[in-house]
């Protein structure tokens, strides 16, 4: 299963935990895409775990993340997830696609 997060909210970011506004999704690991209709305009950020046991969570071992991750814009993976600001993407019209990479570290 692939779980997917999409948050407008930079305190709530890569989890979408504590966001009611938060959009969450989770669909099959073989879709190739996922369409969000009715988002309003402003600055998202988006987050992917391929949670291959669908436990709900990102499993890791000594903080290193055994199953696939990604985030919206693809940007640099340092120690810990990005910044809001780096996978942040603006939704001015009606159609915004992002491309987000999920990498595999174990």
């Amino acid at each position: 299963m692939v779980r997917l997060c999409l948050t407008a909210d930079p305190e709530n970011f890569p989890g979408c935990t504590d966001d009611r506004k938060a959009v969450t999704r989770t669909f099959a690991a073989g879709d190739r895409g996922i369409r969000i209709a009715g988002l309003g305009r402003g600055d998202y950020a988006v987050s992917v775990i391929h949670d291959e046991n669908n436990n709900a969570k990102l499993d890791t071992f000594a903080g290193i993340p055994r199953e696939g991750f990604g985030f919206s814009r693809n940007p640099a993976i340092r120690f810990g997830p990005p910044k809001f600001s780096a996978a942040e993407f603006p939704l001015a019209g009606d159609v915004t696609m992002q491309q987000v990479r999920i990498r595999y570290l174990l």
